[in-house]
């Protein structure tokens, strides 16, 4: 059966995954049941009652029911992934660490772990425990050895402000507008996740135009994201009710330009351009004169795109490590030469010749 994207299937989860053709999504984020098993109502200090999960969708019979369940649906999304595509679920520690165990047992391999540090949380009423401020979100590749899963790593860590962006996340729970709620204005489903949170897994994992696929949909948080940042979702959804919620929610939603969905590439997929190249084609010529950006140490460039200082001769590597007594150096960015305006990094030539080789 062909499925197109942007699509809610409404029906069992199981039924309309299986109904999926193998290899045709690129990532599954799925925010399955949490068989929190509640023995009674969670009440505040002031006996009012808290508006926890205890919907009949969230109960299993047994813990041995609910492996059962989780063995079935993870078993069918890794059928549908593309063999180069990835899983996120999350879950709370009620659940995500059986969750984990038959990720392993059916053979995605474990990418990360991400704790997503809610920055406000529900207290613990009863003061019998630490208040419970995080969940978890298990990162997986369809297999480990496979073809390499999507990472947007450096938009990451722009996103980061140029820093490495760390598996903790702080972010608040979906509250305000966002917040979705029902015909009598309470909240319209009790595990809403904030839009944030999937912006961030869709950015990290996926391209423009990817395929998501989140069986347990609920009121559509995966499907706006994917929306707005150009990607495509199936959703899969037994509840009528977050059905027709959902399609309001996304239809509600304006894409972002296309222009406007490119991330900063990583140096790693980029050509590689030997110095020797840059001589070659003329940006510098054998006997021109390279610096640091301090002006403290100088090397003359020679034909074969090796450099010479004093005794030391060998690669811009090397001349840099040594020079400085250093083990290693990034001889691209330590080496300058003089341009009208001052003292520019050699790499800005390795750029044009990228540049030049993209045209």
């Amino acid at each position: 059966m062909s499925v197109s994207a942007d699509t809610i299937l409404q029906g069992d989860c199981l039924a309309e995954l299986q109904k999926l053709p193998d290899r045709s999504v690129d990532l599954v984020f799925a925010d399955p049941p949490y068989n929190l098993q509640l023995g009674g109502d969670l009440l505040r200090p002031d006996n009012s009652k808290v508006d926890a999960v205890d919907d009949d969708w969230d109960r299993f019979d047994s813990f041995e029911a609910y492996d059962a369940f989780t063995n079935a649906w993870l078993k069918e999304c890794r059928r549908v992934l593309k063999d180069d595509g990835a899983l996120w679920v999350i879950g709370s520690y009620h659940n995500i660490f059986r969750v984990g165990a038959t990720l392993q047992d059916l053979g995605f391999w474990i990418l990360n772990d991400i704790v997503w540090r809610k920055s406000n949380p529900m207290p613990n009423f009863k003061g019998t425990r630490f208040t419970n401020a995080h969940e978890t979100l298990i990162w997986a590749a369809k297999s480990r050895g496979g073809k390499r899963y999507t990472f947007n790593y450096d938009a990451m860590k722009m996103a980061n402000d140029e820093l490495q962006m760390r598996s903790d996340w702080s972010l608040p729970l979906c509250t305000g507008e966002e917040r979705l709620k029902d015909a009598a204005g309470q909240k319209a489903h009790p595990t809403q996740k904030p839009e944030a949170l999937l912006h961030r897994v869709i950015l990290a994992s996926t391209r423009p135009g990817d395929v998501i696929l989140d069986p347990f949909f609920g009121t559509g948080t995966t499907g706006a994201a994917a929306r707005r940042l150009g990607r495509r979702f199936i959703g899969i959804e037994r509840e009528s009710d977050y059905v027709a919620l959902a399609k309001a929610r996304i239809a509600t939603v304006t894409p972002v330009a296309p222009e406007d969905l490119a991330v900063m590439g990583s140096k790693k997929t980029e050509p590689r351009i030997p110095f020797g190249q840059i001589v070659e084609a003329g940006l510098l010529r054998a006997g021109d004169v390279l610096y640091d950006d301090k002006g403290r140490h100088a090397a003359r460039v020679r034909a074969d795109g090796s450099l010479v200082a004093g005794d030391l001769t060998g690669s811009i590597h090397k001349v840099g490590a040594m020079v400085q007594s250093q083990p290693a150096c990034n001889g691209w960015t330590y080496w300058h030469f003089k341009t009208d305006k001052g003292l520019a990094p050699i790499d800005v030539l390795r750029a044009k010749v990228r540049q030049g080789m993209a045209a």
